[in-house]
């Protein structure tokens, strides 16, 4: 499945909008940035990568031979990455900020709004595109795996530096405390809830770069 790469699934999604009805998106998406903290639903969610939004005028289309397109419609991209299902995310977005969600695809036609959930659902899977190519650099590891790899190495490295100041015992208290603090970062990551395989493809890959001798 082109979309998914391990624990992660990038989505695309594009939808038409009334050209006369653009501008009034671009002043939403002003309005939102100086509001962020209307954002604080889709912020908290720790199953996203990012999410971006895109207005592409009919004007703006590339013309790669085949013709500048005669297009009667300007048109919003939406491109996300994140872990787990596509059901998973689309839940958490419709409860997260069902009213940003509205506001953001206000312009797009025959938006049926975020709630309820099965008409929503039904537009973006009529709206969405597939990835030809999707590449994840750490396809084992999701947004949290890495936040506590980060967390787990900052204190290794902390340790490091004390390890040549301390006397033993005082070095070995500090160790103790540290990796307290830390247990709950070290668990296995476990495997994602998507069928994908491309984790096992990648582990595999590496295998004989990990065992390699070295020299």
């Amino acid at each position: 499945m082109s979309n998914v790469a391990g624990k992660a699934y990038g989505m695309n999604v594009v939808t038409p909008m009334r050209p006369w009805k653009t501008w009034i998106n671009r002043l939403l998406f002003m309005v939102a940035r100086t509001q962020p903290q209307q954002l604080g639903g889709l912020l908290g969610l720790s199953i996203i990568h990012f999410a971006r939004w895109v207005m592409i005028k009919r004007d703006q289309w590339p013309d790669l031979g085949q013709g500048k397109p005669d297009i009667e419609n300007d048109y919003m991209l939406f491109v996300s990455n994140f872990n787990g299902t596509w059901d998973q995310y689309i839940d958490a977005f419709s409860d997260g900020i069902p009213n940003g969600l509205d506001l953001f695809w206000y312009s797009s036609t025959k938006y049926p709004g975020s709630i309820p959930i099965t008409p929503f659902k039904n537009y973006i899977r009529a709206n969405q595109v597939d990835t030809d190519y999707y590449y994840n650099a750490t396809p084992g590891a999701a947004q949290r795996d890495i936040k506590a790899a980060l967390r787990l190495w900052s204190v290794l490295d902390d340790l490091r530096a004390q390890h040549a100041a301390l006397p033993p015992a005082d070095f070995a208290e500090a160790f103790r405390k540290a990796f307290v603090a830390v247990q709950n970062d070290m668990p296995s990551p476990g495997y994602a809830p998507v069928a994908s395989n491309d984790t096992q493809n990648a582990d595999l890959n590496r295998e004989a770069l990990i065992r390699r001798p070295p020299t």
